[in-house]
């Protein structure tokens, strides 16, 4: 691994997705979690695809791939050789192109999110993809664009797609080059930048999109208004890749953590099946000094990452601290600044055995209640104590939104706001504003079915609904946000659920929200919930805190009744 000599790839063999897959999940291939994770959603998919209409065209698969031995890199050392795709690329292209829709015939995936760190082939596997997309991917009027956050950002895509026209006979005879302009006339096709002037791209009409280091984007504008231009297409991508980046507002972040809930299964297929995601990052706890756990954030190290190179880099961050920064989001592919997510899913999967709700009905219960502002998500959480040593703490839910602009809100927050509703899982009520009469009257028809003790919630939004509730016998109790009440609550919501001793009922919408909690800090380390700083809605936590905080006050039982918070 570490020879400075170049090694040129071997050619990939007839079913190179399926044996890269196959050798980092069994260990063979050195890869971190979430490349792990996409390699066994692919081997996942090959046995129970086909039952949600998946179908594994191994060819399309390979006619993609082979399409790169037919390219000659343009610089460097490798510059005339024929572009023999790393396994790691082939298993991108190969995913790309190989999965479809059994009903239509149609490509599975319209959306990709490469996240790998530098050196390691990303642009020149994103301009020949975009070639594909222009001459072999038999689309008549294939308008194909590079994007980025500036028109000579774009260009570099760009430019290596023409160079690579230039150094291929039989593209440069199917192919007419004018200024920023690669067309094939008889199919009435283009490969144009696209200028970073989001005000310039309506009337759009993309069947691929290449969209590089996204984490540059200060805004999502330019990928929503590519996205929406795809809408007339069978079957358009947006290929998005980047190396990671450090802010945590930015479209790239957002897309982040959607790729890593599609490979932690946390998000409902209806909303997954359609986004491929490849992260390669050193892992969480790894010493990102080690060379052994380089090669996970570097795919291609040892080709075109050179180890010396990437030694010396870290040798000199380690001494120098103003560096490591830079040096760990962008050779490590860390993001510097991101926030770590609060709930571990594989930790929250084991609570999801299925609740019977009528074998709860008359028991004691305390409630949660977390409203939204004004027509957003509201949810309310029950926890059962347990009547059996053997039992487990559990949790029932409800969940609220306005009916109206409800899709709005789905594609806002990438979630599958109308299955929800579909399902049961969510309720919709009437107007564009939260129906507070409508919960309220929800409430009074759960208290009539269990013995509800106490319901706690946040002072900010209830108003008349608290009254009203009280007036009806229900005890509300006002639980303050800050970290005095919610510190101690919190603290014992993650210790019954890393003790497995929280049945949740594997509720969908309080998955969503789980895989989308960060939490805030004080000085002293006492965490609570932070809705400011976490990507999505986590309003079913909240209201499952708050409701385990009543709990906990009840059963007198927590560390934080002997000691309290935590002083600094």
């Amino acid at each position: 691994m570490e020879s400075d000599k170049p090694k040129r790839p071997r050619k990939q063999n007839t079913c190179a997705v399926k044996a890269y897959a196959r050798a980092v999940v069994s260990g063979k291939i050195v890869a971190g979690k979430l490349v792990k994770l996409a390699c066994k959603r692919h081997l996942d998919d090959l046995k129970h695809g086909k039952e949600r209409g998946l179908l594994w065209d191994v060819d399309a698969a390979n006619h993609a791939i082979a399409f790169f031995s037919h390219l000659r890199h343009s610089t460097g050392e490798w510059a005339n050789q024929a572009f023999d795709l790393l396994p790691w690329q082939a298993f991108v292209i190969g995913s790309l192109y190989g999965w479809k829709r059994a009903s239509d015939g149609l490509r599975r995936f319209r959306t990709a999110y490469v996240e790998v760190a530098r050196k390691n082939g990303k642009s020149v596997m994103l301009a020949g993809t975009a070639l594909y997309a222009l001459v072999a991917d038999g689309e008549l009027g294939s308008h194909v664009y590079a994007a980025a956050t500036t028109r000579d950002q774009a260009r570099i895509i760009f430019g290596e797609a023409e160079r690579m026209v230039d150094a291929s006979p039989p593209l440069r005879a199917r192919i007419t080059r004018t200024v920023n302009n690669l067309a094939v006339i008889p199919t009435s096709s283009w490969f144009r930048p696209l200028s970073a002037d989001a005000t310039k791209m309506d009337g759009l009409n993309v069947h691929f999109a290449a969209v590089d280091e996204v984490h540059e984007h200060p805004n999502p504008e330019i990928i929503q208004k590519l996205n929406t231009a795809t809408g007339a297409r069978r079957e358009p991508l947006i290929f998005e890749i980047t190396t990671a980046g450090y802010n945590r507002q930015s479209v790239c972040f957002q897309h982040h953590e959607f790729s890593v809930k599609v490979l932690e299964k946390s998000v409902p297929v209806e909303a997954a099946d359609s986004w491929f995601a490849y992260i390669a990052t050193i892992d969480e706890g790894d010493d990102w000094t080690n060379p052994a756990v380089w090669i996970k954030a570097n795919p291609s190290l040892g080709v075109t990452v050179k180890v010396e190179d990437l030694r010396r880099q870290v040798d000199e961050a380690r001494e120098m601290p103003a560096q490591q920064n830079a040096i760990r989001r962008l050779r490590l592919n860390e993001w510097t600044e991101q926030v770590t997510r609060w709930i571990d899913m594989g930790v929250w999967s084991d609570g999801d055995e299925q609740i019977n709700e009528d074998e709860l009905v008359g028991r004691p219960c305390y409630g949660g209640l977390d409203l939204a502002r004004v027509n957003d998500l509201s949810s309310l959480a029950l926890v059962f104590p347990p009547e059996q040593p053997s039992e487990k703490v559990k949790v029932i839910w409800r969940h609220w939104c306005p009916e109206e602009d409800i899709l709005r809100r789905a594609r806002r927050d990438r979630a599958p706001y109308p299955s929800w509703r579909n399902q049961g899982y969510l309720i919709a009520t009437e107007g564009n504003t939260t129906d507070f009469k409508f919960i309220e009257a929800e409430i009074l028809a759960l208290a009539a079915k269990f013995n509800i003790l106490e319901i706690a919630y946040d002072r900010t939004f209830a108003g008349e609904l608290v009254r009203n509730l009280q007036d009806e016998g229900v005890t509300m109790v006002e639980f303050g946000q800050g970290f005095i009440s919610m510190g101690p609550a919190a603290a014992e919501f993650m210790r019954l659920l890393i003790g497995r001793t929280l049945q949740h009922g594997g509720n969908p919408i309080a998955t969503w929200c789980a895989s989308n909690v960060t939490v805030r800090r004080d000085p002293a380390g006492n965490e609570k919930p932070d809705k400011e700083r976490s990507t999505e809605k986590i309003d079913a936590i909240v209201a499952a805190v708050m409701a385990v905080g009543r709990l906990q006050t009840a059963e007198g039982g927590s560390v934080y009744e002997e000691r309290g918070l935590l002083m600094v």
